[in-house]
Formats: structure tokens, sequence, C-alpha cells
């Protein structure tokens, strides 16, 4: 399947969301920050980048505003517990594919992968 970066200052998110990836055959790479993980995209190179919005040092929306400022266009699905309209309308605006409520429900986040994955870079 694909290799994907889940970011998320959350040790608790990243075990059960990357459950969820392995099961569905994916291997997955985790960063706590978007610093880190500017730092993994640049000695891997995932198909997906799938992020929360809310973290220390570097949150998601920065992360989203580098992909874009660096060129990059790996899908990104960003992952938020925040249900404000204008926090989507923000994300789709940086380029995010899609945003999905944590936790997100496993059929959600698979169908948001593979929708994602089919629609490439």
């Amino acid at each position: 399947m694909a290799v994907i970066l889940h970011v998320d200052d959350s040790s608790f998110s990243r075990i059960q969301v990357g459950k969820v990836l392995k099961k569905a055959g994916h291997e997955v790479l985790q960063a706590e920050n978007g610093r880190v993980a500017l730092q993994v995209l640049a000695d891997h190179q995932p198909a997906l980048i799938l992020s929360d919005i809310l973290m220390p040092e570097m949150d998601g929306m920065a992360l989203l505003e580098a992909l874009r400022d660096q060129g990059n266009t790996l899908p990104v699905i960003m992952l938020t517990a925040d249900v404000q309209h204008g926090t989507k309308d923000a994300c789709l605006a940086l380029g995010a594919r899609a945003l999905l409520n944590k936790p997100p429900k496993e059929e959600d986040l698979l169908a948001a992968l593979d929708d994602a994955l089919a629609q490439g870079v």
C-alpha cells in the first residue's frame, strides 16, 4: 500500500491511528509536530501526510503553509477536534485534501485516504 506520515503531538492518537493504517496495509512514519514532519520529509518520500492541527512548535496550519511555500504537492489530510467551519475552510485554502474530526472513524479515515491517494499529487 502507501507510506503515510502521521503528524500529531498526542502519542495516544499516533498509536490509535497507526493501528488503523497498519491494519489497512500502510507503512506509517510518525512526527510529533510540523517541524519534525519537515525533517522526516527530508529523508523519506511518503505518499500522503495525515496531520493534526493544534500542536506545539509548528502546528498543522504552519505545516501546510511550509509545504505550499516549498512547492510540495503531497496530499494532506487534516485531523482536528476543532469543529469551526472556518478551520475547515482555512485548511482547504492552504491545500489540504480533507479535514476529519478527531478521533476519526476508521471508515471515514480510510475513505479519505483512498480518495486522496487516488487523486495523487
